[in-house]
């Protein structure tokens, strides 16, 4: 496998280890070509690159109204032969009233109509797509956002949010590289509301939970993120791709994270019961 990465952030930053851990040879490029990755305004290295790539995936999201990627190399992509992957969101599917959502549900309803437009222009080119809910993983947790005490809970009853680890992206995307071409939610397997998430990381830590905040306190981008409630279903990675997520609900997720960076817990008692379950 010859991969180029468009876009080396955080969760493609985890798939070329990945990729690379399995064999194959990955280049990938930055706005600016730091760490060795190429320039993504380099046109002539990044279209020998596309030539040469048996593999392509991009994770650089829309930026006003076009998808970048699209937009200076489609052309190149088009005629590379190679197989064409996009890291999108499962935010394409608009608010679900806290239903559950598969690939078959409506997309570009909600408030992010580029992503859904770039979504459906990657799938028209025949390639791959990732459909990601809320990311987390190291560095960049609940576990992280309680203990710098960043992190709050909101009173939005009956609101669930579905979430994936970093690491479950990148196994999810190396089985699908090869995949028949399509829409594929990568998720974990129990969508539930932030705020039993923030109370079981602070049970983690050993630190009492944040305290509920108004969602009009929010910062409008913050309320943008409430204003949709659904759960998004995996069963067709699962069942196509043979993907399994290695942590398939968020208290596997954050025990392991919490584990990297802490001795083990004396306590053995379970955590409390969330106040989502009053």
């Amino acid at each position: 496998m010859r991969l180029l990465i468009f876009g080396l952030g955080y969760s493609a930053g985890y798939v070329r280890r990945a990729a690379e851990a399995a064999g194959a040879r990955v280049v990938g490029t930055t706005r600016d070509g730091r760490d060795g990755s190429i320039a993504f305004a380099d046109r002539d290295r990044v279209a020998f690159e596309a030539s040469e790539a048996t593999h392509v995936l991009s994770s650089v999201p829309p930026e006003g109204d076009s998808d970048p990627v699209l937009a200076a190399y489609g052309a190149a992509l088009a005629e590379s032969g190679a197989a064409l992957a996009y890291l999108s969101s499962t935010g394409v599917y608009g608010d679900a009233g806290g239903a559950w959502v598969d690939e078959s549900a409506p997309t570009g309803t909600g408030r992010r109509t580029a992503r859904a437009e770039a979504d459906a222009a990657w799938l028209a080119m025949g390639a791959r797509v990732f459909r990601l809910p809320g990311i987390y993983g190291p560095g960049r947790s609940p576990l992280d956002r309680v203990a710098s005490g960043q992190a709050h809970r909101v009173d939005v009853p009956g609101q669930v949010f579905s979430r994936v680890h970093v690491a479950d992206i990148a196994s999810g995307v190396l089985a699908g590289l090869n995949g028949p071409a399509g829409a594929y939610n990568l998720a974990d397997d129990e969508p539930c509301a932030q705020n039993q998430v923030i109370e079981h990381a602070a049970w983690l830590l050993g630190v009492e939970p944040p305290p509920f905040v108004p969602i009009d306190s929010l910062s409008p981008m913050a309320r943008g993120f409430y204003a949709e409630n659904r759960r998004v279903a995996n069963g067709k990675a699962k069942r196509v791709l043979g993907w399994t997520p290695a942590f398939p609900d968020y208290r596997l997720g954050l025990r392991a994270l919490n584990a990297m960076t802490s001795p083990p817990s004396a306590s053995t008692a379970p955590p409390p019961a969330s106040s989502d379950q009053r």
